[in-house]
């Protein structure tokens, strides 16, 4: 009898960048239970394909639902208060994944040892061949640095192929389709042309520690049902941002 062949993924390891944004849904603020196990069920097709997954996660659906009086306070204290809400969503996903089955690590740049590993190298390495998701929760550790730039740092620590920056949109545009109808997609673009023309794919430092090494950038629409999947296997989905 024969057999249906595995689809084989084109990417051995990823680093997948979910902005907190994304965990609201359309909720003002916090985290949209069916969304979260939405996107644990994308993570799972991941998984069946053999790919080791580690997660960088945004703070600002929770910050920013508590941050509007905020006005005219310390940068570097915003950013710490950011910081550790990222490692509430950290665990929130983390709680989900295990919820369904999936083992899934926090490891934290912020000492909480109570909740999360602190972030090791080696460790997350170990977690990642063990086939266990990793959430890098808590950004870099420092203040004035973005959840994109964690992204772009840990994917060429722990040596991913390709940074995937899970978004609401469906890749990059010429120009911003909810304002100007006649804008399209790029299905592929240069790192050089994306700084010329200006195209906000992530911020300045990210791109720049990708575009240094060489580590590839795919935009995609989280909220599409099989995108992961698609994009894991190299089928036509999202826009990537190559050397």
């Amino acid at each position: 009898m024969d057999t249906e062949e595995q689809p084989k993924a084109i990417y051995k390891r990823i680093l997948l960048k979910l902005s907190g944004e994304a965990l609201m849904g359309d909720d003002a603020f916090g985290i949209n239970r069916s969304v979260l196990q939405h996107m644990i069920e994308e993570i799972r097709t991941a998984l069946e394909l053999g790919v080791q997954i580690g997660i960088v996660v945004g703070g600002g659906n929770i910050f920013r639902g508590v941050a509007l009086g905020a006005t005219g306070m310390d940068r570097a204290t915003g950013d710490y208060m950011g910081m550790l809400a990222t490692v509430m969503n950290a665990m929130a996903l983390q709680d989900c994944c295990r919820n369904n089955g999936i083992e899934a690590r926090v490891q934290s740049a912020l000492n909480i040892e109570q909740v999360a590993e602190p972030y090791i190298r080696g460790k997350a390495l170990r977690h990642l061949r063990l086939g266990r998701v990793v959430i890098f929760a808590a950004g870099t550790g420092n203040p004035f640095m973005t959840t994109d730039t964690t992204a772009a740092l840990r994917g060429a620590e722990v040596g991913a192929d390709i940074v995937l920056k899970a978004t609401k949109v469906d890749g990059i545009y010429t120009a911003d389709p909810k304002k100007d109808p006649t804008a399209t997609m790029f299905d592929d673009i240069t790192f050089d042309q994306a700084l010329r023309t200006n195209l906000k794919v992530m911020d300045a430092t990210a791109f720049a520690l990708c575009r240094e090494q060489g580590l590839p950038i795919k935009v995609f629409n989280i909220n599409k049902k099989g995108a992961l999947r698609r994009v894991l296997l190299g089928e036509k989905e999202g826009t990537l941002v190559h050397s």
